[in-house]
């Protein structure tokens, strides 16, 4: 199945944000890498902000699908999230694209917060159901595993990851 140009605008746009955050991409650069004029990016998303709350719901709604499907099929919690989060810095070195809107917090327009809020609430709560958690757990694990994200990236080294959260092995 061929993408749409709207998931291709919105495919852009995740790469761009988790790579340079929100206030790292432009409309003319998505427009580009897209192969068409900024005008068809403003006809799907009109403005950035509607861009960027579409592309956190996307990744928080998929990221939820992954989680329940792993805990389904009998994986814990916590041990889901950090082989989730481990695989995208491995796989593209980039960071958690809630964990990277969630940095730039109150310079964001509120929707883009409030999808980012979204997730970590949703990853808290997912961490907290794992037996003898609690929400303030969930919160710690949580944090463990943005924190591990963050210095793996500035460090390009993605095995401080797997150290800095081997206790959730």
């Amino acid at each position: 199945m061929v993408p749409d140009r709207r998931d291709l605008i919105m495919d852009v746009a995740e790469r761009l944000i988790r790579t340079h955050g929100y206030n790292g991409f432009s409309f003319r650069e998505i427009a580009a890498e897209v192969g068409v004029k900024s005008a068809s990016v403003h006809y799907h998303f009109p403005t950035k902000a509607e861009l960027a709350t579409a592309v956190a719901r996307r990744y928080r709604k998929k990221f939820e699908a992954k989680v329940q499907d792993a805990e389904a099929n009998g994986g814990s919690p916590v041990a889901v999230w950090r082989d989730l989060f481990r695989r995208a810095l491995r796989e593209d070195g980039r960071m958690c694209l809630c964990g990277i809107l969630a940095i730039e917090g109150d310079a964001l327009p509120a929707p883009v917060a409030g999808e980012a809020r979204a997730f970590l609430d949703y990853g808290i709560r997912s961490i907290a159901e794992a037996p003898d958690l609690n929400d303030a757990d969930g919160a710690r694990v949580l944090a463990q595993l943005e924190g591990a994200m963050l210095l793996a990236r500035s460090f390009g080294d993605p095995e401080l990851f797997d150290r800095a959260t081997q206790d959730l092995a």
